[in-house]
């Protein structure tokens, strides 16, 4: 009997576009899920006579009950090299092995050029005007020069540094910080290392390139949106729950802050009566930041070749070999 193979979250089915599965497809029955499935009932049921599921990000978390009922279930191919919402323990525990694909500099590129659509977008109104345009209006406010401008930095990983190169370009001053960042660290960047109080209190737009951990959940809350200036913009390209989403949208809806470019939030997709949705304020887009066409033939190439792998009897990238959680 051929094995079962998921393809999760593939909203728009792009995944058969980009990577080649037909070697699979002669060894396997590839179903692609171009919905999400709510969690855990549902979930456990579609995908209960499946051996294999292959993720898009962390967009469905595999949870340790999830796992547990899935009794078909020996492999988890995860796209990207972040797997904190899987339950690796309990997969090694019910002899299910997890891999992550390699990582790959297209994804920070893609990233960082939507963090720079967002900042001009937002400080420019372009998202905004263009609806207004479009229902008979003209002109209706006057953006924001960025060049000048205080560009603030929370996180100065890959992803940042590339958003510090280009901040560079338009001639903002840089500054950064983390919990951990070293005064060398930002200025090999070109940035000057400053508190978290003070980046926020000066910086006109302040972007956010933080893994999301117990550390930095929550770590922009009402406190630090209430130093920033009237006048400026937070980005959010991170993950959603770095934000306080009620401290940004009272914020928002006050005028304490000038706005905000986002594309990533604490439930995705995000509900359509989200008040993110009807603030004039904010620009939103729906977690685009690696979603490229390269990015996803990267993505689903790695995964083909990791199934092909596993199903020749040569896991790789296997990231809870030696772990051993009951259930």
């Amino acid at each position: 009997m051929k094995p079962n193979i998921a393809i999760l979250d593939d909203y728009l089915g792009i995944s058969q576009e980009v990577a080649d599965w037909e070697g699979l497809k002669s060894r396997a029955n590839v179903v692609v899920f171009e919905r999400p499935l709510a969690l855990p009932d549902e979930a456990a049921r579609e995908l209960a006579e499946f051996d294999i599921i292959c993720t898009l990000r962390e967009r469905m978390p595999i949870s340790g009950e999830l796992i547990c009922r899935l009794s078909r279930l020996k492999y988890i191919v995860v796209t990207g090299k972040r797997y904190d919402t899987v339950d690796i323990a309990t997969a090694a525990s019910r002899g299910v092995l997890v891999s992550n694909t390699p990582v790959s500099g297209a994804g920070a590129g893609g990233v960082a050029e939507l963090v720079w659509g967002l900042i001009l977008s937002a400080t420019r109104h372009i998202a905004s005007e263009d609806r207004i345009m479009r229902s008979g209006g003209w002109q209706t406010r006057a953006g924001m020069t960025v060049g000048g401008k205080v560009l603030g930095i929370l996180g100065l990983g890959g992803l940042g540094r590339r958003v510090a190169e280009i901040g560079k370009v338009f001639g903002m001053e840089l500054q950064a910080w983390s919990q951990n960042m070293t005064a060398e660290q930002a200025a090999a960047a070109g940035a000057r290392l400053v508190s978290k109080q003070e980046l926020f209190a000066t910086s006109d737009v302040v972007t956010i390139h933080l893994a999301l951990s117990d550390r930095t959940r929550g770590i922009v809350g009402a406190t630090e949106l209430q130093a920033m200036k009237k006048t400026a913009y937070l980005i959010n390209t991170a993950r959603g729950a770095i934000v306080d989403e009620p401290a940004l949208i009272a914020a928002l809806r006050s005028g304490s802050i000038a706005g905000a470019g986002l594309d990533v939030y604490e439930k995705e997709p995000l509900p359509v009566d989200h008040p993110f949705r009807s603030l004039s304020n904010v620009v939103i887009t729906p977690h685009l930041g690696y979603f490229t066409r390269d990015m996803l033939g990267t993505y689903y190439g790695d995964a083909v070749r990791l199934i092909e792998a596993f199903l020749d009897g040569r896991p790789e990238r296997v990231v809870n070999m030696g772990l051993d959680t009951g259930c």
